[in-house]
Parts: C-alpha cells; sequence; structure tokens
C-alpha cells in the first residue's frame, strides 16, 4: 500500500509554483505499481464541484462548489493516473462535504480530498468531514472509510510449517523411544547446566529445541492426510503395498513381476481388511463415547458425534420442482404465506372479530398424516 500525503499552492498562487508541484507530484505517483493500492491526500486548494463531464470514470456528482483552476489541475492528474476522487462518489448533507471553512466564517469549501487508485474502487465505502475533533485549523478533518484485504507480504524467505506425524504415538514402541529420547535429552541439558544460572527464557529455549529435535527424530513429519481413524499398523501396510507397486514397476523379467504382482495382491487385501477394521473400531468409540454423552446429557458433545458420523452433506444444486399444485388450499407448514405463524395469526384475528361481534365461532384442525 502506497500512501500520498500533499499540500498543493493555493488557487491565488502563481502558475511557475502550481507546475512545479504537479510535475513533483507526477513521478511520485508513476513509482508505485499498478497492482498496488495507492492512496493520494491532503490540501489540494482545489474545488473540483459536482459537474461530472468528462471525468465520469474518476468522481462523481456529490462534490461542494464550482470548479477552479486547481480543481481543473487537480481532475486532470486523477483522470492521467486512473485515481478516484472519493469525496464525489458518496451523497452525504452539504455540512459533511465542507473540508475548510474560512476565518471570518462566511466562505466553507471543499478542498481536501482522498483519492484511491480505480482497481480498488469498491474497497472504499464512505468519504466525510468528521464532526466534533478539535485541530485547531480553518481545515475539518476528513476521513475516509475503507475495507481492504491485503495479502501477506513475505520479506523473507517463505516456509511450510509442517506437522508432525503424532499419530505413532498411539503405537506403544514409538511412544516408549519417545520417551526414552527426550528424556535423555532433558537429562543432557540438565547435567550441562548444572551449577550454572539459567534464566526462563534459556530454559524455555531448551526445552523447545529438545521437544522438536525428538519429534524430527522419532516421530517424523506428515506425507499424506490421512484419516484420523487410521491406525499405526495400517499406515505401515499402506507403506508395505506402496514397496510392492515400486517393485512391480521395476521388475525386468516376467516372472519376477509375477512375483511381485501376486504378493501386491495380498498386501492389498490385508490393507483393506485392516482399514475395515480401524473403521469399525473407531465408530463403536464413537458410538460408546455417544452414549456416554447423552448420560451426562452433554448435547454438545451428542451433537459433534452424530454430525461426525453423518459427514458433510451440501445442498443440492439443481432446482426442486415446486409441489404447492399438489398441496391442499388448507395445508400449513413451511409454504409461503402459510407457515405456522401465519395460521395462527390468521386465528386470533378470527377469534377476536368473533369477540368483537359476539357471535358464535367453530373451529375444526384437521391432521392430515393421522387421517391417512
Amino acid at each position: 500500500m502506497n500512501n500520498i500525503q500533499c499540500y498543493a499552492p493555493t488557487n491565488d498562487y502563481n502558475e511557475a509554483a502550481k507546475d512545479q508541484f504537479y510535475d513533483r507530484l507526477q513521478p511520485i505517483i508513476e513509482k508505485c505499481p499498478t497492482k498496488d493500492l495507492t492512496i493520494l491526500m491532503g490540501d489540494f486548494s482545489a474545488k473540483v464541484g459536482t459537474d461530472d463531464t468528462g471525468y465520469e470514470d474518476i468522481m462523481g456528482r456529490n462534490g461542494l462548489g464550482e470548479r477552479n483552476e486547481n480543481g481543473e489541475r487537480f481532475a486532470n492528474l486523477c483522470a492521467f493516473n486512473k485515481l478516484v476522487i472519493g469525496g464525489t462518489i458518496f451523497p452525504h448533507k452539504r455540512i459533511h462535504k465542507v473540508t475548510w471553512t474560512s476565518p471570518d466564517h462566511t466562505t466553507q469549501n471543499q478542498i481536501d480530498h482522498i483519492c484511491i487508485n480505480k482497481t480498488f474502487r469498491r474497497n472504499i465505502e464512505g468519504v466525510r468531514f468528521k464532526i466534533g475533533d478539535d485541530i485547531a485549523s480553518d481545515h475539518h478533518l476528513l476521513v475516509a472509510k475503507m475495507k481492504l484485504k491485503l495479502k501477506k507480504h513475505w520479506t523473507m524467505g517463505r516456509t511450510i510449517s509442517q506437522k508432525f506425524n503424532t499419530a505413532f504415538l498411539q503405537d506403544t514402541n514409538k511412544l516408549n523411544k519417545f520417551k526414552i529420547v527426550l528424556s535423555n535429552k532433558f537429562q543432557a541439558f540438565h547435567d550441562l547446566l548444572n551449577g550454572e544460572g539459567t534464566t526462563v527464557e534459556s530454559n524455555w529455549k531448551r526445552i523447545k529445541e529438545a521437544i522438536i529435535s525428538t519429534c524430527h527424530e522419532v516421530l517424523g513429519h506428515k506425507k499424506h492426510h490421512h484419516k484420523e481413524w487410521i491406525t499405526v499398523d495400517t499406515l505401515d501396510k499402506i507403506q508395505e503395498r506402496r514397496n510392492e507397486k515400486a517393485a512391480i514397476n521395476t521388475s525386468q523379467t516376467r516372472a519376477k513381476k509375477a512375483k511381485a504382482q501376486a504378493e501386491y495382491t495380498e498386501v492389498n487385501k490385508q490393507v483393506k481388511r485392516s482399514i475395515r477394521t480401524d473403521k469399525r473400531k473407531y465408530v463403536e468409540d464413537l458410538a460408546m463415547t455417544a452414549e456416554k454423552a447423552a448420560r451426562e446429557e452433554n448435547m454438545r458433545q451428542m451433537y459433534d458425534i452424530t454430525k461426525k458420523l453423518s459427514g458433510n452433506h451440501r445442498k443440492p444444486e439443481r432446482p426442486v420442482k415446486s409441489i404447492n399444485a399438489q398441496l391442499r388450499d388448507q395445508q400449513a407448514g413451511f409454504r409461503k404465506d402459510r407457515s405456522c405463524t401465519d395460521q395462527i395469526a390468521t386465528l386470533r384475528i378470527i377469534v377476536e372479530q368473533s369477540i368483537e361481534w359476539n357471535s358464535s365461532l367453530y373451529i375444526n384442525f384437521i391432521d392430515y398424516e393421522k387421517g391417512i
């Protein structure tokens, strides 16, 4: 994002000073990349007025007053650089458009502006003078409301964070190995720092290094996004199947290829069998957890488990044909102008009128579902 703040000569200033100002401003604007958000703002002593003839792309008709010479220069600058004059786009009361009041409080003009490049025109939501700010100046505080969504600028090499394969901790052997390696690293740090003064920060860094290095050594990084219910044994079988597939592709004779194909078929059966077992155990564990949540009346956990078991269901994208023509006029429910709320309101009006006119009223409710 590029922000350019300006203070231009007044309209009564000599032409040479005005030319010099805009000659210096133009190269600064040109240095801003066209893909970047560029904001040009400040005191330009320029009245652009309400007439947008010839400038429809960079201004609206909600300005103030008549265009002066500085306004002509400023409008040409914005048109050349495709900058939208924000104060002319949004309709406001006259008091909210004024940015400058003369010392005698008789003259009011709109000479301060906030502009934005046309590419980001939709990001600006309003420009107006803010009332009540004491800034000890004859100029008023001009505020632009913007809504931006900018990408992060990476100043250094971008690193992708990788997760450790914590699923291996479910395996007893891996878990014991992790504990032993981590305990040895902690003991090494303790022996190294024995008798030396340490700080909380240094201790935390060493603990962090020990845990991360142990995860690298024992667990490793996740290579694929597997389902959470797949066990370590199944992952090992999947890796074995992958190795058998590679053996098929690298076989140089028909006999070796046939042997590798037979071994691959057997391992593939084991993988499918193991996956079914893992999935069945996962569902059974969820069912037991759901029963426990039901006994404890934990509705939140019940909802989460039900949603997890039912899966993600998308709404159908194809249009649903209307069945209103097949329903009776008396049928209420989830129908336009015939919902339960509408029916209750209609019934309330009928009852009130019956009471007002002191007339007899007979109401009959029919449950079509029970009657069928």
